[in-house]
């Protein structure tokens, strides 16, 4: 499958993930101090369960999927994916960083009132999309656009794209994000 191909049934599948006719599939744009510490909370709670690197592993596998639209990377390394980075996920994320450091440092950490703030007035949500193709370099200057019913969205902040790695698989030879 071509790059483009790959780009298109991830933007296919993200526009049929938005589209959904159930809240449940809606990003929320705007939090309240509450949700966003109850998101703290979430992120916080099993990382302080987890007392082995590999429950550690588990719980940031978890929090990874929750985000996660399309194929899953250890199944299918080649197939179109994206990890939705919105407030409530860097929320979390907050949470799993104070669980850590608290453990570290024995004592507890939490995140500054004016950091979660910062977050909570982010205009914008970060997605990372892993393509593959059969040039180390192919994936600089790679745009994608997301589709849903005829509004276009084009990013308005594009990061630059990692280096291929080697594929191990059958298919592309190159992963980039």
């Amino acid at each position: 499958m071509t790059v483009r191909k790959r780009i298109a049934s991830l933007v296919g599948l993200i526009g049929v993930l938005a589209a959904g006719n159930s809240g449940v599939w809606a990003i929320e744009v705007n939090l309240s101090p509450d949700e966003a510490h109850k998101a703290l909370e979430i992120g916080r709670i099993p990382m302080e369960k987890a007392n082995s690197p590999e429950d550690v592993k588990k719980v940031l596998q978890q929090a990874s999927l929750a985000t996660r639209v399309g194929a899953d990377p250890e199944k299918d390394p080649c197939g179109a994916s994206a990890v939705l980075r919105t407030k409530r996920y860097r929320l979390e994320a907050f949470g799993r960083q104070e669980a850590a450091e608290s453990k570290k440092r024995k004592t507890d950490v939490r995140m500054p009132e004016e950091f979660v703030q910062k977050v909570m007035d982010m205009p914008n949500m970060e997605m990372e999309v892993q393509l593959c193709g059969d040039d180390e370099y192919f994936a600089e200057g790679a745009l994608i656009e997301l589709q849903q019913g005829s509004k276009r969205i084009k990013p308005i902040d594009i990061g630059k794209a990692e280096r291929g790695r080697k594929n191990e698989t059958n298919g592309p030879v190159f992963r980039s994000r």
